[in-house]
C-alpha cells in the first residue's frame, strides 16, 4: 500500500435501553474530509452486541480494503479482537476455561471484516468530550430509541 494512502478513521459505539433491551448502534466514518454516519437498531439485544455491531458495520462500509483507525470506547471489544480473539479461534471458539465465547457470532463476522483491512484498534474514553465518539453515541441511542417510540 503507498504511504499516500489517506487513512479511514471509524469512530463507532453502541447502546441497549435496558440490558438486555432495544439497542443500537452508530458509526461515523472519516475520509479525506468526508464524513458519513451509519446506525441501526434490533429489538432485543446488549450494550457489548451493540458495541459490536457498530465496529462490524463501519468496516463493512469500506468498498476496498484500507487502512483504518477504528476508535472505540467499549474495553471489551478493543481487547477482545486485539488480545482475546486469536486465542478463542485456536480453542474452538472456547474461553480459558472451556466455556463458549459470548457472541461468538459477531465476533467471526468482525473478524472477517478485520482481515481485508489494516485497522490499528483505539480505546477512547466515553462521554468525555470526544467529538466523534459524542456523534456515534447520539446515533446508536437514537437508532435504539426508534424501537420504543410508539
Amino acid at each position: 500500500m503507498a504511504m499516500s494512502d489517506a487513512v479511514v478513521e471509524i469512530s463507532t459505539d453502541g447502546a441497549c435501553l435496558g440490558n438486555p433491551g432495544p439497542g443500537g448502534w452508530g458509526a461515523v466514518l472519516r475520509y479525506k474530509g468526508t464524513e458519513k454516519q451509519l446506525s441501526g437498531a434490533q429489538p432485543d439485544t446488549t450494550n457489548n452486541r451493540m458495541e459490536l455491531q457498530a465496529a462490524i458495520e463501519g468496516l463493512a462500509a469500506l468498498t476496498r480494503p484500507s487502512t483504518v483507525i477504528l476508535y472505540t470506547d467499549s474495553v471489551y471489544v478493543r481487547d477482545g479482537i486485539t488480545k482475546w480473539v486469536a486465542g478463542w479461534q485456536r480453542n474452538g471458539w472456547k474461553t480459558a476455561a472451556k466455556k463458549p465465547v459470548k457472541n461468538d457470532d459477531l465476533w467471526k463476522q468482525l473478524v472477517e471484516e478485520e482481515r481485508r483491512h489494516t485497522v490499528e484498534w483505539r480505546w477512547v474514553k466515553g462521554h468525555n468530550g470526544d467529538h466523534y465518539n459524542e456523534i456515534a453515541d447520539t446515533l446508536a441511542t437514537t437508532a435504539a430509541r426508534t424501537l420504543t417510540d410508539s
